[in-house]
């Protein structure tokens, strides 16, 4: 069969792959109705921040408009109403994840401070010699914090290596799980090369040593659909603004009785039950952790997100992403000098390369007179970019509302700075 012919039989699959009317989608983005440089946008940036439906927008507007009111502390009937939207977008997330109680869910402002609130909180059991095992494909946001806990307590960060696909070296992971392992900490899904870990497995082989995980979902919760009780994971972090929600907002899970045992992460208003001079008494689960005022109209909008993606169901989008991943696959790898960093066989969402001779950075930049939005360079993962021996990538990242022929204009746009560059 002829390369051409390969090429649209992967592309007819592609488009083939699940129920999704992605037209139909596309009309509940405002954003995506713009041009650039009076070219359609082709928005290829979702791992770094998804679009947001107009149910999500109108959500967070509807707050501001008619319920605009702090929450918990007020008799009055604005007060009662955003309580009554807050603790319900609570519950949306508790049942989105399959969380056992609403008590498991924390917002907090992002994955990076769930992590860091497990940090901080949990990591003050950790003592010189013990060891918090991560693997070599982490987002900074799962390395610096738990380097900052080994400074503060004297334990070591160990990190488990990725194979030449990036996918984790099972067998390494295993052998450095020890006695001295206080906490695996773990990515579900890698932001910059796709690799989908098997996170069950690892969650398996760590808690028949007596040893909790945390898992990074950051980019997970948008592609796959997410069972903490499944997994049974001991914390679960992930952001509002990768899953079609606001920014500013994220969800920390936690099993109740680890974080029944936690000391605060912060002091301040609505995570006490009672304050003198001499003592304080801390609130019930989850405020201990919630620390002042929140972002409200950020967690509303988050339950709207949640309600958005549950209608479309994460399964279609699922089977559409992983069509349009093949699709791009094949286009990339037609195209001489063009190479494809992370080529683990389970992979989701993401597709990471370099050009030959092309700094990543201008890439992105002819990408982007030609209305194609990627994102270019090294993705809060260094060591990522070292193990593979690149100073950067250009990586494009899809999302439910994308389309085969948006994939082509990438690599039209692709071929286009090749021959810039030339």
């Amino acid at each position: 069969m002829s390369t051409a012919a390969n090429e649209l039989t992967v592309r007819e699959r592609a488009v083939a792959t699940g129920p999704l009317d992605v037209t139909r989608l596309r009309q509940d983005f405002p954003i995506l109705r713009q041009t650039v440089d009076g070219k359609p946008l082709v928005y290829l940036d979702n791992a770094a921040t998804s679009q947001k439906p107009q149910s999500v927008i109108e959500c967070e507007a509807h707050y501001y408009t008619a319920l605009n009111a702090n929450i918990h502390r007020g008799v009055h009937s604005l007060s009662q109403q955003a309580t009554d939207a807050f603790e319900a977008a609570r519950e949306a997330v508790k049942c989105f994840i399959n969380a056992a109680k609403r008590e498991e869910i924390v917002f907090v402002r992002g994955t990076t401070e769930a992590i860091n609130l497990v940090a901080a909180s949990y990591g003050q059991r950790l003592r010189p010699g013990d060891e918090i095992l991560i693997t070599a494909m982490e987002h900074h946001s799962n390395i610096v914090p738990w380097q900052l806990a080994c400074e503060r307590t004297g334990a070591m960060l160990q990190v488990a290596p990725i194979d030449d696909t990036g996918k984790l070296m099972l067998e390494e992971f295993a052998r450095l799980l020890g006695p001295r392992t206080k906490l695996v900490a773990v990515t579900h899904l890698s932001n910059a090369l796709g690799t989908v870990n098997p996170v069950q497995h690892i969650i398996d082989l760590s808690h028949a040593k007596g040893i909790p995980v945390l898992v990074d979902g950051a980019q997970a919760v948008p592609h796959l659909k997410v069972d903490v009780q499944a997994l049974d994971c001991d914390f679960y972090a992930f952001s509002g603004h990768k899953l079609y929600g606001p920014t500013g907002i994220g969800v920390l899970y936690g099993k109740a009785a680890l974080l029944d045992v936690m000391p605060p992460y912060q002091g301040g208003g609505d995570m006490i039950r009672e304050v003198t001079f001499h003592k304080t008494t801390y609130n019930d689960l989850p405020y201990k952790f919630e620390a002042g005022t929140p972002n409200i109209a950020g967690v509303i909008g988050l339950g709207a997100a949640i309600d958005y993606v549950s209608a479309v169901r994460l399964e279609a989008v699922a089977a559409h992403e992983h069509g349009l991943l093949a699709y791009a696959t094949a286009q990339a790898s037609e195209i001489v000098g063009l190479r494809i960093i992370g080529t683990a066989t389970d992979k989701a969402s993401i597709l990471s390369f370099t050009l030959d001779g092309v700094h990543p950075h201008d890439v992105g930049t002819i990408l982007d007179f030609e209305g194609v939005a990627v994102r270019t360079g090294h993705h809060c993962a260094m060591p990522v970019m070292a193990r593979f021996g690149v100073p950067a990538t250009v990586r494009a990242s899809f999302a439910l509302y994308n389309t085969c022929e948006e994939v082509d204009a990438l690599f039209r746009a692709v071929r286009k700075a090749q021959e810039v560059f030339a």
